[in-house]
């Protein structure tokens, strides 16, 4: 079978009508970012935020055209509201184009933003800096929460870098329902949503700030997260730093609060308190601090080292009077479980390995309560 190609896509697309202009998506210049590879293909949809909801059903109809040409095994056509149009047509020279504006500065939380229907609880499991082990602490911390009675899912909002399909041992495209709601993917009784669902496992994620922040917002509010009882917990592994994805779900999601993951060494450290800063502009609270990689045992004489220093995490929390949650070694056992989809805590979860996580998870829970006590009561049942 031939793969399919971009000049295919835009002849699909062109059968697909604005519903009150009278043209095509593509001669109206909406097609943004095409990206073709390996049969699968992705693409935004340039539309005025104030069209978000008519335009869904033509969303769907984008997606519903390409999926019937021949090479085609995913789609995924989001709706964007800041792009200069990718569709075939003139292009200003970069030598006219205007000087892009600086980016703009955090701004505290308003009442208003992303409702996430079936979730009681929504929080972020962040890092400053890449590496520190982010993705693995969701993934094991979820299935520690779960195993305390929680029902518990997780989102992977690292579009540039998914990590929940291979941690989870999970492939392939989520069900549709009725082309309205995606049934989250499901695995050691966690709900999953990720954007690698969509994508082979070495393709490059190739969008730019608004499509990212549809897809994500696509990925909460276009997923039935109910599906399998509502949700007491949604842990959120976020991608590292302090960018569009962190202010689009510090700024419009409801969250309860947010972990830091960093590892003892002062460079991890200092971008770590990056992280809590930001978090704290916006008004989101902070849960508390994970010291990731804390120290190594070795399997074969019990020496322990410290290897990225020692601590670090503690005294951070204790300086920025925040909860320090708990400290995870480097081990080979986490690193090789988490490389083949079975985290410690489903597979292992009365090893020493899997103790930490299980220790976290109260800890976490005990501070989601302390934060409730001026506000709404947090009820586990």
């Amino acid at each position: 079978m031939s793969e399919v190609n971009r000049e295919q896509v835009f002849e699909a697309l062109k059968t697909v009508f604005h519903p009150e202009k009278g043209k095509n998506v593509v001669d109206l210049g909406l097609v943004t970012s095409v990206v073709v590879a390996n049969g699968n293909v992705s693409f935004g949809i340039q539309i005025d935020p104030s069209e978000a909801q008519q335009m869904e059903p033509v969303r769907l109809a984008c997606e519903q055209a390409i999926q019937k040409l021949a090479g085609v095994n995913k789609v995924m056509a989001v709706l964007t509201a800041d792009r200069p149009s990718d569709a075939p047509a003139p292009q200003q020279s970069p030598s006219t184009e205007k000087p892009q504006s600086p980016p703009p500065q955090p701004q505290p939380r308003t009442g208003g933003g992303i409702d996430v229907p079936g979730v009681k609880k929504i929080i972020a499991v962040a890092s400053g800096k890449g590496g520190v082990g982010k993705s693995t602490t969701t993934v094991n911390l979820a299935l520690a929460l779960r195993a305390q009675g929680l029902n518990v899912g997780i989102l992977d909002a690292d579009i540039y870098g998914p990590s929940l399909p291979k941690m989870m041992g999970l492939s392939g495209q989520p069900e549709s329902v009725d082309d309205t709601y995606m049934i989250p993917k499901r695995r050691y009784d966690l709900s999953c949503m990720s954007i690698g669902f969509f994508l082979d496992e070495d393709q490059a994620t190739i969008w730019r700030g608004p499509m990212i922040q549809t897809a994500l917002t696509q990925m909460l509010t276009d997923v039935n997260w109910k599906e399998f009882g509502e949700l007491d917990v949604m842990l959120v592994d976020m991608p590292p730093g302090t960018g569009d994805v962190q202010l689009t779900m510090a700024q419009q999601v409801p969250l309860a609060g947010a972990v830091i993951v960093s590892t003892p060494q002062d460079v991890a450290l200092i971008d770590a308190r990056k992280g809590i800063n930001m978090f704290k502009k916006v008004n989101v609270p902070i849960l508390g601090i994970i010291e990731n990689m804390s120290y190594f045992l070795c399997p074969s004489c019990g020496e322990r080292a410290e290897i990225f220093g020692h601590g670090g995490a503690r005294e951070t929390a204790e300086k920025l009077d925040t909860n320090f949650l708990g400290e995870v070694p480097l081990h080979m056992t986490i690193r090789e479980k988490s490389d083949a989809g079975e985290p410690v805590v489903a597979t292992e979860p009365d090893s020493p390995f899997a103790k930490p996580y299980m220790d976290i998870a109260k800890a976490l829970r005990d501070a989601i309560a302390g934060e409730a006590e001026d506000g709404p009561s947090i009820v586990f049942e």
